[in-house]
């Protein structure tokens, strides 16, 4: 029988490793034959409709940065249709391999920007002007350039989506460095640069497309030259739009609590201001931009070209991070609130799915959304059904609805930006929070701020995660270091600043940082500096006194050997003394290291010398070096020197790195300060017997 079920139970351990890990891959599969109909559909199906509705604005690739934010084509440079693939594609997508329960995933502001500077500097304006009637005049071919982009896009898209899935690049840790103050930072940047980007539309002015550094403030300045070339229809439906968006949005803020749902105001906006300018004739009475041709239904996949990977593989990865940075934040928010897990591998699986697949439909690179994601959730929003239903009304946008607002202005999209900006901008309050809790997280943001500027999205982040990297270096090369007391009848030692007792005869030294070669020589310093004793000095007198010591015991060697030999010169005839003359002993005499107060120099008040190793994960090399170094010139000085809280991985790598010798034992170690100190205390500068403390329990491996 046993055979029989050898192979049985391995086909079962099978079986359940493979459903395991299709469950692990699909979620959906874990968690919508639990579905609770009853309890979660209706807020779904709320919530969906509720999510849709802000998509419907983006047929016309309204890129608001808060509340609308699922096509942000007009900032990525793309035909708006692409915006609507955008917006349905990865949702669905998500549905099937995402973990979290809440977040909407779509096309995101920053993510858009970031794309449109790859599309401006490859794909510029400049390379589709076609000449007109063989005139000197030329004219831009939009349907020659449209293409070129959607096909750089995409293709930019597959790649981060490859970026994402592969877990063999190990891009990941990445974002353990985008800390919150540097996020903050970079994100109230990409807000500037969207700004500045839509100006354009407010003023209705010609700008030639910008990339790399300082193109921002090119941009701006060209901007400012053109002023005086403003279309006046434009500017003023601009204002008349922004002010009206605003104050919706204030009366829906004030009354929320009594709104089911926000005010539309955007959906709203768009469908009157389209409405007026096909009736009024804008576009031809006044010049006023507008969308244009927004083609219908949906278009089979294609092939990316591969030959632009080589010219995108870095905007692709800088894409890929923050991207996912965005995700799993927003995802570990809502995770937390509502009690349940986000699998981090999955969500940058189901967001490299997102892209990847994506890519092939002509969608561009998407994240998810702060503004999206909390609708999805005060409405009722409790699983991706939501998502879904969300993605099917842009299907029906997509398939008939699209094509209703080719007359919109342009105008009213920058309006509807520039409001949605306001929440981005409240960012700038950082300044003073960071100012008076956390001034290297302060330095962190005005660097990543000034630089993402300066640089773009895509150099800028490059250079914010370097400095974030350099601050972590910066703080462990300049710790607090202290001098630790006891606290009053407990077992507790503090800083001396706070806890003034220290202990007679000992210090005891504390860093609060790891000690490795960027700080091992300022540790040592600083040791010294506060052991209140002048070592060097001390060592240095006491060579002196040795060397004295000794040339005044050769003197007298010589003076009473020479008294000898005359003595014998003349007790004993010529000839004879010779023979007798005393010889050096073939047998040296024992000999005793002089000590301080032998040589005549003061000894210090200090006897023992304790290292609290607590906060100290890790030595290297150097480390051991500076270590036998302050053990050799304090016992020079004859204070015994003890090491306490040595973490085990500490110990073995003090073992292998030499440290250990007859000078110094692993009797110099104790478990904690307290043991040092009883041991100190109690054998009063004694010459050290093995101790009998916790530390020689803690170090079993002696």
């Amino acid at each position: 029988t046993a055979p029989q079920n050898g192979p049985s139970r391995g086909v079962r351990c099978s079986c359940a490793a493979a459903k395991s890990l299709l469950f692990q891959f699909l979620p959906i599969l874990g968690w919508l034959p639990r579905y609770p109909v009853r309890d979660w559909l209706l807020g779904d199906i709320i919530s969906g409709f509720s999510v849709g509705i802000m998509h419907l604005p983006q047929v016309t690739l309204l890129p608001s940065l808060l509340c609308l934010g699922l096509a942000y084509a007009l900032l990525a440079g793309v035909p708006p249709v692409t915006g609507l693939y955008s917006s349905f594609y990865p949702v669905f997508l998500y549905f099937l391999f995402g973990t979290s329960r809440h977040i909407s995933v779509g096309p995101f502001a920053v993510i858009s920007v970031m794309i449109g500077s790859v599309t401006g500097s490859l794909t510029p304006n400049s390379n589709f002007m076609d000449p007109v009637n063989g005139t000197n005049e030329t004219v831009l071919n939009e349907a020659r350039r449209d293409s070129a982009r959607v096909e750089l896009v995409a293709t930019l898209t597959v790649l981060v989506g490859i970026f994402q899935v592969s877990r063999l690049l190990r891009f990941g840790f990445v974002v353990t460095y985008l800390s919150e103050p540097l996020v903050r930072g970079y994100t109230t940047a990409a807000a500037v640069q969207v700004l500045v980007s839509q100006l354009k539309y407010v003023f209705g002015v010609e700008v030639a497309e910008q990339s790399g550094p300082l193109s921002m403030f090119t941009t701006f300045i060209e901007i400012c030259t053109k002023l005086p070339q403003t279309n006046v229809g434009t500017l003023v439906t601009s204002l008349i739009a922004m002010a009206a968006i605003l104050a919706v949005k204030m009366l829906s803020a004030k009354f929320a609590s009594k709104l089911p749902m926000p005010i539309p105001i955007e959906l709203i906006t768009i469908i009157v201001s389209t409405g007026i300018s096909y009736g009024a004739g804008l576009k031809a009475k006044f010049g006023i931009s507008v969308v244009g041709d927004i083609p219908s239904g949906m278009k089979p996949p294609v092939v990316p070209n591969v030959s632009y990977f080589g010219q995108v593989v870095g905007n692709a990865f800088a894409i890929a991070v923050v991207g996912y940075a965005i995700c799993i934040s927003l995802g570990k928010i809502f995770a937390l609130k509502h009690g349940y897990k986000v699998n981090s591998n999955q969500e940058l699986i189901a967001l490299g799915i997102c892209n990847f697949v994506g890519g092939f439909f002509q969608c561009f690179s998407i994240s998810c959304s702060m503004s999206r994601t909390l609708v999805q959730e005060t409405t009722g929003g409790n699983s991706q059904v939501a998502g879904v239903i969300a993605s099917l009304v842009i299907l029906v946008t997509i398939l008939k609805i699209g094509q209703l607002f080719q007359d919109l202005p342009k105008a009213i999209l920058a309006a509807i930006i520039i409001v949605n900006l306001k929440g981005m901008f409240k960012q700038f309050t950082d300044i003073r929070t960071l100012w008076r809790s956390n001034r290297i997280d302060l330095l962190i943001w005005l660097v990543t701020f000034v630089a993402t500027l300066l640089l773009n999205l895509d150099m800028g982040l490059g250079v914010s995660v370097a400095f974030a990297l350099l601050t972590v270096i910066f703080r462990t090369q300049m710790p607090r270091y202290s001098i630790l007391g006891q606290v009053s009848s407990t077992d507790i030692y503090r800083d001396v600043v706070e806890y003034n007792k220290e202990i007679p005869g000992v210090k005891i030294f504390r860093s609060s940082a790891t000690v490795y070669f960027a700080n091992a020589e300022l540790y040592a310093e600083a040791l010294k500096e506060k052991s209140g004793i002048n070592v060097d000095y001390l060592i240095g007198k006491k060579k002196k006194a040795l060397k004295k010591q000794k040339k005044q015991q050769e003197k007298d060697k010589k003076e009473e050997a020479k008294k000898k030999k005359v003595s014998l010169c003349q007790m004993f005839p010529s000839g004879v003394s010779s023979k007798l003359e005393p010889q050096a002993s073939s047998t040296p005499k024992a000999f005793n290291e002089p000590t301080l107060e032998s040589l005549g120099l003061k000894k210090p008040d200090l006897h023992s010398l304790i290292l609290d190793f607590t906060p100290v994960n890790f030595v290297d090399t150097v480390c051991i070096k500076i270590l036998k170094n302050i053990f050799r010139d304090f016992q020079e000085i004859e204070v015994d020197v003890f090491l306490v809280g040595c973490h085990a991985s500490v110990i073995d790598q003090l073992e292998k790195g030499n440290f250990f010798s007859q000078t110094i034992t692993k009797h110099h170690l104790f478990a904690s300060v307290h043991d040092a100190i009883t041991y100190v205390t109690r054998g009063q500068g004694q010459s050290m017997p093995k101790p009998v403390t916790v530390s020689t329990v803690f170090l079993t491996k002696l």
